[in-house]
């Protein structure tokens, strides 16, 4: 990472709960990984990072150190991700890449990020060269467009004080289509669909890849909220413990993520102290572009 990138990441005199083009560069920034030595890579966590790093980065970052081993007309089109150990967010994370294969067709990069010496998260993508095919999909639910919803920080109204996620600087514009879970937790309602309109808060560069970065970052920002919202239970209103194990994702068709996407969640079982959660992302041209499954460990505490 340049000085110029590492100044950006740290971002120290934005705004809590801000957001727009300067807090998506500091992201851009993050993304932006040093290359220390032939497949392996170094990337930091901003300063106003939680207690454990956040998961979207890690896979973000991971799928960085991947991609950038691969030739570039080879794209993404499918990660699965484990998190073995909630990461340090003052020390930098280090990725070693493993170039499983170069095939004619299918390129394979298995990646593991290190901290204190031990293995904190580990991730498969695959990459593909473009080629014609079947073609089907299926149609984006019936939603309001999201330039008619409110902003985040107007959902969030009475309940400001009491959320964290007023307080982090947000590359990420997110619009609920439905009543935010915080809501329905006191409403009574138990939504079976979370469904929110996201976007990049700016504009990204024309790089595919950071636009699948961005859009894996953004996937584990409201997932598990799918599976607390059947329950009536949300992070900052009660005592949840929680933290993702695993994470896949499939990429279907070309993308830009500073433009918007609705990303269409909901959870299928939750048992054993874990949430099984799926979601699917939609262009608003009713494309469907990308599909994610995660599990998360989801302990609530009377």
């Amino acid at each position: 990472m340049t000085e110029v990138a590492r100044a950006a990441a740290s971002g120290l005199d934005d705004e809590a709960g801000s957001g727009g083009q300067r807090v998506l560069d500091r992201l851009v920034a993050l993304l932006d990984l040093e290359k220390i030595e032939e497949n392996i890579f170094r990337g930091v966590s901003p300063p106003h990072s939680p207690v454990r790093v956040f998961g979207g980065q890690v896979a973000g970052q991971a799928l960085v150190a991947a991609g950038r081993t691969v030739p570039e007309e080879r794209k993404v089109h499918s990660l699965h991700a484990y998190f073995i150990r909630g990461g340090d967010p003052s020390v930098p994370i280090v990725y070693e890449v493993d170039r499983i294969r170069d095939g004619r067709s299918f390129t394979t990069r298995r990646v593991v990020a290190i901290q204190h010496g031990k293995a904190i998260f580990s991730l498969s993508a695959s990459f593909q060269k473009s080629e014609a095919g079947l073609e089907h999909a299926e149609e984006m639910p019936d939603v309001p467009g999201p330039e008619s919803l409110p902003t985040l920080a107007e959902r969030t109204g009475e309940y400001a004080d009491r959320l964290s996620l007023r307080s982090r600087p947000r590359p990420i514009d997110i619009r609920y289509v439905n009543e935010p879970p915080w809501v329905t937790r006191d409403s009574g309602e138990r939504p079976a669909r979370n469904q929110v309109w996201m976007r990049a808060d700016g504009t990204l560069p024309d790089q595919q890849l950071l636009h699948v970065c961005v859009l894996t970052y953004a996937s584990d920002m409201t997932l598990l909220d799918s599976v607390l919202a059947r329950h009536g239970v949300y992070w900052d209103l009660d005592t949840v413990i929680g933290a993702s194990l695993d994470h896949a994702l499939w990429f279907h068709r070309p993308f830009r993520a500073d433009e918007w996407f609705l990303y269409d969640s909901g959870s299928p079982t939750a048992s054993g102290g874990r949430g099984l959660a799926t979601g699917r992302f939609f262009g608003l041209d009713g494309t469907l572009i990308a599909t994610v499954v995660q599990e998360g460990l989801l302990r609530v505490v009377p």
